[in-house]
């Protein structure tokens, strides 16, 4: 059996954020890099880059372009066990309290998924809070039916940006 690993990161969200991103769990080379969406191939960061024209070489210009394009960045799962980083790797998943988070900052109303898993596991814990929602789909290299073009029109519409 995994041991359990606790998710090593806070939200990031301030007073004003008006989106929050949902991930799943971040992945071990998040763990490595310390930070949320830490693979080096992800394309998270990249598409906000794109669609913000804000610089993310590292962690602070990273939380300045969410500060500054009023987006927060958290995810669903709490703790877990795994074997990789792939979602479907999950087991003995606890969720974060995404109600209390919600509570704290008022102004979130939006919620945008970076995957199907952070998706699934909020219908199925929270399914009944009235927020927007949004999919959006993984900037994992893992998912790679989707251009980085079409993943960052989507993420533009999706999450309302444009430089």
């Amino acid at each position: 059996m995994n041991e359990t690993l606790q998710h090593p990161f806070d939200p990031i969200v301030f007073n004003d954020t008006h989106t929050l991103i949902l991930g799943s769990f971040p992945s071990i080379k998040s763990f490595d890099h310390a930070f949320y969406y830490g693979h080096s191939r992800n394309q998270f960061w990249k598409i906000l880059e794109l669609l913000t024209g804000y610089p993310v070489n590292n962690r602070d210009q990273k939380i300045w372009l969410l500060k500054e394009n009023h987006i927060g960045i958290w995810d669903m799962v709490a703790a877990c066990a795994r074997d990789n980083s792939l979602d479907t790797s999950l087991t003995n998943v606890t969720v974060n309290n995404i109600p209390a988070l919600l509570e704290k900052y008022p102004s979130i109303t939006k919620l945008a998924f970076t995957g199907k898993k952070a998706q699934a596991l909020f219908e199925k814990y929270f399914g009944d809070l009235a927020i927007e929602r949004v999919y959006l789909p993984s900037p994992s290299p893992a998912h790679a039916s989707m251009t980085f073009e079409e993943k960052a029109e989507i993420y533009a519409e999706k999450l309302e940006i444009r430089k």
